[in-house]
């Protein structure tokens, strides 16, 4: 604990700190039931973009945790729903035997295939077409300082 006097949000910055947090949970509650009828929901979506994306379309668990921006507990259970319906298998790394590599199967990359229009299409409705680009420009500058504060605090 600190003995320094709080530096309290204004109104306008409390405000906006929560139409934030209320949008990012809307946002995520639309993104999660619009992959619904894929069987998906959004952890499991970026678990399988992450993946597409990959070399050979597989990464180490440390690194599909990080990339997918789930902790490692989270991308645990995440992974075992995802293997046990063959969008994904789970293999020892070919360098290292302790660690572990996620590999997206045929299976997981048709779906995300089949589910990405879809998801682009939501992503489009419930944020990109409702800002206007001058203030896309400038949440885009927002998040990234944001994203630069919080890997310099690390």
């Amino acid at each position: 604990m600190s003995d320094k006097e709080p530096r309290w949000l204004s109104a306008e910055q409390q405000t906006v700190w929560r139409d934030w947090l209320s949008a990012v949970a809307r946002i995520n509650e639309q993104l999660d039931a619009d992959l619904r009828p894929h069987n998906l929901d959004l952890n499991e979506y970026e678990v399988l973009v992450v993946l597409s994306e990959s070399p050979d379309h597989q990464a180490r668990m440390s690194q599909l945790a990080e990339a997918s921006n789930q902790s490692r507990s989270r991308l645990t259970h995440t992974v075992g729903r995802m293997e046990a319906a063959g969008l994904i298998k789970r293999q020892t790394a070919a360098d290292d035997r302790r660690g572990v590599v996620a590999l997206l199967t045929t299976k997981g990359f048709d779906l995300l295939k089949t589910a990405a229009p879809d998801h682009v299409e939501s992503v489009r409705r419930v944020l990109v077409d409702r800002i206007d680009p001058a203030d896309w420009e400038s949440l885009g500058r927002a998040m990234k300082a944001v994203l630069e504060g919080a890997e310099s605090s690390r």
